[in-house]
């Protein structure tokens, strides 16, 4: 019984480690992504940024924002750029410079950049185009052909906003992370500094693949310990479940043979003797034989079904006979008490055990003669329900406490009994039902109002033909009611 369990555990685990590892993998993916990217865009506006200074152009506030922020990340960028902005200073303030000396301070700058872009292989990798008012091409300054990027709709957002930043699909390129800037002069007009992100891609891809096997491997190894864990631990649980259900099939078998010695007495006793005072006691040990059987009996059908050695003989059953055998045979035990059993409409086919099937109407037309007043009435129905047949039992009793129902499947719980019911329950009837019905691949419900009745529907699957051939579970077993 606990083997399934042991199934559960496991995919449970296996669940818990597949969430795990996908949610570090696609964390750790997000955040490698971002990282990407922000370190590209930094890079193409310090690009940009550099571009404009050559040019001699006014540099935007984000730009020289982002010129900051990439001198603080990079200790050298931050040495010469304090140099290069004291020298500019220097030729502002001395207004006598002559044209040669502009000119070769001018030099000087386009050198260090150059040397810059040299050192940083996150500017190496950035290229520059210069665009006329219409987005053509008028300056390509790289030393390997960039790929062009004709866009109507970035050279119009630029227009617009002054700039532009996306990312586009290059057909041959791949992608291409591109910034756009309008100049405010006539030539160039526009410029824009982009970069490939096909070795960003390639670096992602790995790292998924990577993780993929990474995260393989270990939900493979928590999935083997799982299993080998939850065996360790519910071993003795099983060991001791076996026994439990050895000890029941056992005893109840080997009660069997004093309580039909019992019985045998008390009957030749009675038999034999005059009525007197004896007779009594005599019929009171006749009753709890009754009892103790019958409970000895539901003992032992439950341990076979706990241990699924429960053979069931499936078969198509027409459910208006089987309904109408039903309430004859049940009036015939005179326990009616004047309620009034019906049949209503029934409809269908099941595909069920027959002995089987009745035994559960049998449990529950019992528990509504005893719940319902002298006056009062039962009805049964059935119904197809797409490719099901629901049979429903329903009363005019008094009603189940709503505390009492989720319990009403458990073994030996009883709720409050009848008023005047002078007979004796175990409180294993509902279990039984329930466990036979889940035997035939069939469910149980209960709805009861309290003060007004209860009614119970079980449904079964239906059979596709009126006759078919009996689907063997097992092999045939007594009725035991």
């Amino acid at each position: 019984m606990l083997n399934s369990l042991r199934w559960k555990l496991s995919f449970l685990y296996l669940i818990a480690a597949v969430g795990l590892v996908s949610l570090m993998g696609v964390g750790t993916y997000i955040l490698i992504n971002r990282y990407f990217q922000q370190t590209t865009d930094l890079a193409l506006q310090y690009k940009m940024a550099i571009e404009f200074r050559i040019l001699k152009f006014p540099l935007p506030d984000e730009l020289a924002q982002a010129e900051a922020i990439w001198a603080e990340n990079n200790t050298r960028v931050t040495i010469d750029n304090n140099s290069t902005t004291k020298g500019e200073t220097s030729s502002e303030a001395e207004e006598d410079h002559s044209e040669e000396e502009e000119h070769e301070e001018e030099s000087e700058a386009e050198e260090y950049y150059e040397n810059e872009h040299d050192y940083d292989d996150n500017l190496a990798a950035i290229f520059v185009v210069s665009l006329d008012k219409n987005g053509n091409p008028i300056l390509i300054p790289n030393t390997i052909s960039p790929p062009i990027i004709n866009n109507p709709e970035i050279v119009s957002n630029a227009q617009v906003n002054g700039w532009d930043l996306r990312t586009v699909e290059v057909p041959g390129k791949g992608r291409v992370r591109v910034l756009t800037y309008l100049t405010g002069a006539g030539v160039p007009a526009i410029l824009q500094t982009g970069r490939l992100l096909a070795n960003q891609d390639r670096a992602l891809n790995q790292y998924l693949v990577f993780m993929a096997i990474l995260g393989g491997s270990a939900t493979f190894l928590l999935v083997f310990v799982s299993w080998w864990l939850a065996g360790r631990s519910l071993g003795p649980a099983q060991q001791a479940w076996d026994q439990q259900q050895t000890f029941v099939s056992n005893a109840s078998h080997e009660l069997r043979t004093p309580l039909t010695l019992i019985r045998a007495t008390a009957d030749y006793g009675l038999r034999s003797q005059p009525p007197n005072e004896n007779s009594k006691v005599l019929t009171d040990i006749l009753n709890e034989c009754d009892y103790m059987d019958h409970l000895v009996d539901d003992l032992l059908l439950l341990s076979r079904l706990d241990a699924h050695r429960l053979k069931m003989e499936m078969e198509a059953i027409d459910v208006a006979d089987l309904l109408s055998e039903s309430i004859r045979q049940i009036k015939k035990l005179e326990k009616t008490n004047g309620i009034s059993i019906e049949l209503k409409s029934a409809e269908g086919v099941v595909l069920a055990d027959r002995i089987r099937i009745r035994q559960v109407l049998f449990i529950l037309l019992d528990n509504a003669i005893r719940f319902t007043p002298q006056g009062g009435s039962i009805q049964l129905s059935a119904k197809q329900i797409a490719k099901s047949i629901q049979i429903v039992v329903s009363d005019t009793g008094k009603g189940i406490d709503p505390k009492h129902i989720p319990h009403l499947f458990d073994r030996f719980y009883q709720g409050s009994s009848p008023e005047n019911d002078a007979s004796r329950s175990n409180g294993l009837g509902l279990s039984i039902a329930k466990k036979l019905i889940d035997a035939q691949n069939g469910s149980i419900h209960i709805d009861s109002i309290l003060g007004k009745g209860t009614k119970v529907q079980i449904t079964f699957p239906i059979a596709e033909k009126k006759k078919t051939k009996p689907k063997s579970i097992g092999g045939k077993s007594n009725f035991i009611g």
